[in-house]
């Protein structure tokens, strides 16, 4: 009986001893989270996510606290860019994701990789954790989240062709604009961990803490900024998008430095917007995020994460259904001579009735069916797709884990 009581003390003390792991997650809206909690079911019906769902839903269907892991998420107000930040925080649960139009008096309702994430890293390590979420939609490498080392930011060509910022209101929006999210993210990290004990109360000090890991989930604006990254003939010797890999690898340095946490390891979510097939421009952007764990110095301390192979292709088909109907829909408004409107002839009721019934001809039941209980976005945002998110976190988390 004494060396039960003794063995039960020596284990329920062993894991405070350790210091507590801290995993900074940083992006922009794809880290948010867009997918609704009413599409978090659909785990259940693949083998390969059953088990994430059971850990995120008990049996009655209630959303569970994630044991032992804990999340400090900073974003703009009611998921806002324009505006207010607001920090959101408690034990791990659905909620953490995009806070877009939020009523703060009832739970969020929707997930990013945060809770697969902080899922599979407590059961793996079976000890604490806390996550400090900082993530805003719509947001650049090249100007928001550009880091010290970086330096300002430099108007392209295209930007003095079109006079983007030659009125002295414009070269002080840009210079409080550039570098801001980096900022406010350092800044909120340090700020949760002056006071750990506010987000997780049974922090103890005297363990400590041990910044474990940086996630990186962000991208689509750089990828489509033309006027930053110029199109470049094929075979240019330049890759078009080296000045991403080049600032993100200055962002590393600058975190690293900033965070006191020289051997924190990265992991760069390399941007899946479209599964296998994309154009070349997607290519060439997702080429310019893999090539950051081509430097020596980063060689085996930054880790990249193809999230392409979680695109779900049967969603996707019908995301370009409701493009077709929302492309008919403007051709037909404008009169197109190839549409069936081209008279101008038609009401708004006879618009309404066509489209109604190209709907029908487009969709099956079985296509309804999928649509309301796995997507809940845009193409742009995984489709809205809890699996895909929870997947992408899954995988995020054992990149650092096993590496």
């Amino acid at each position: 009986m004494l060396l039960s009581t003794l063995l039960l003390c020596l284990t329920s003390t062993a894991h405070p001893q350790e210091p507590l792991k801290v995993y900074i997650l940083a992006g922009q809206s794809n880290m948010e989270g867009h997918a609704h909690i009413r599409v978090l079911d659909y785990l259940g019906e693949d083998p390969k996510t059953a088990p994430l769902l059971s850990e995120m839903k008990d049996n009655e269907g209630n959303h569970r606290f994630i044991q032992g892991a804990w999340i400090s998420f900073l974003t703009g107000a009611s998921g806002r860019i324009d505006g207010d930040n607001r920090e959101i925080f408690g034990q791990l649960t659905a909620g953490f994701g995009s806070q877009v139009q939020r009523d703060y008096s009832k739970p969020g309702e929707r997930i990013g990789p945060e809770l697969a994430f902080g899922i599979t890293m407590q059961k793996r390590l079976d000890q604490p954790i806390l996550i400090i979420k900082t993530a805003w939609g719509g947001q650049s490498l090249h100007t928001d989240f550009r880091s010290p080392s970086s330096g300002p930011y430099i108007p392209t060509q295209d930007d003095i062709k079109n006079q983007r910022f030659e009125t002295k209101e414009n070269k002080e929006a840009l210079v409080s604009k550039t570098g801001s999210r980096y900022h406010q993210m350092v800044n909120h990290v340090r700020f949760v961990l002056k006071d750990i004990r506010r987000i997780y109360p049974d922090y103890n000090p005297k363990q400590g803490f041990e910044l474990a890991g940086f996630v990186w989930f962000q991208g689509f604006n750089d990828m489509v900024g033309r006027n930053v990254y110029p199109l470049v003939p094929t075979n240019h010797p330049t890759p078009r998008f080296e000045k991403y890999t080049q600032w993100f690898a200055n962002f590393v340095r600058d975190v690293r430095k900033d965070l006191d946490a020289p051997g924190m390891p990265f992991v760069m979510c390399v941007m899946g917007v479209g599964g296998s097939k994309v154009d070349k421009g997607n290519e060439e952007f997702r080429a310019s995020q893999s090539a950051i764990a081509n430097y020596p110095e980063f060689k085996g301390n930054v880790h990249v994460v193809p999230t392409s192979p979680y695109w779900d292709d049967a969603l996707a088909k019908l995301d370009q259904k409701r493009v077709d109907i929302r492309q008919k829909r403007y051709l037909l408004n404008r009169k197109h001579p190839d549409h069936e409107n081209a008279d101008g002839n038609m009401t708004s009721e006879e618009i309404e009735s066509l489209l109604l019934g190209y709907e029908k001809d487009l969709f099956t039941q079985e296509d309804y069916a999928l649509e309301k209980r796995a997507k809940s976005n845009a193409g742009y945002h995984y489709l809205g797709s809890a699996k895909t998110y929870s997947l992408i976190g899954k995988a995020a988390a054992e990149a650092l884990l096993d590496n």
